[in-house]
């Protein structure tokens, strides 16, 4: 499947708007991004040697930030394009991906577990 980065980065904000707008709107100071493939430092941080990587959250989670945190650089979540690309056989399932990727790092942000992620994604 041919994908521009133009159109992987509509399915995300498209995926975005569906997502539980109360987590959407309570991002701060975090950047959401694209790359094609991870990094070889993200894969070696990660210790995924030879697996998929469809999404990364690189920062402090919410749950584990003192008082005074400001003046911080901003959080990251990454989606990859690529990696994605290589799991997903239709524009559907491309979609589905990538909106469960994204909140899979958005909840990351929040400091959620994987338990909470699955009870809130399917409410």
């Amino acid at each position: 499947m041919n994908l521009t980065d133009e159109q992987f980065d509509t399915l995300i904000s498209r995926a975005m708007d569906e997502l539980p707008q109360e987590y959407i709107k309570g991002l701060n100071n975090v950047a959401i991004v694209m790359a094609d493939n991870p990094t070889p430092e993200q894969v070696q941080k990660m210790k995924l040697q030879g697996k998929l990587l469809l999404g990364l959250y690189e920062g402090v989670p919410l749950t584990h930030r003192g008082n005074g945190w400001s003046g911080m650089l901003p959080d990251k979540i990454t989606l990859f394009k690529h990696q994605i690309l290589m799991i997903v056989h239709d524009e559907r399932s491309l979609f589905e991906q990538i909106k469960r990727t994204l909140w899979h790092e958005i909840a990351h942000y929040y400091g959620l577990d994987h338990d909470r992620m699955h009870e809130l994604e399917h409410r």
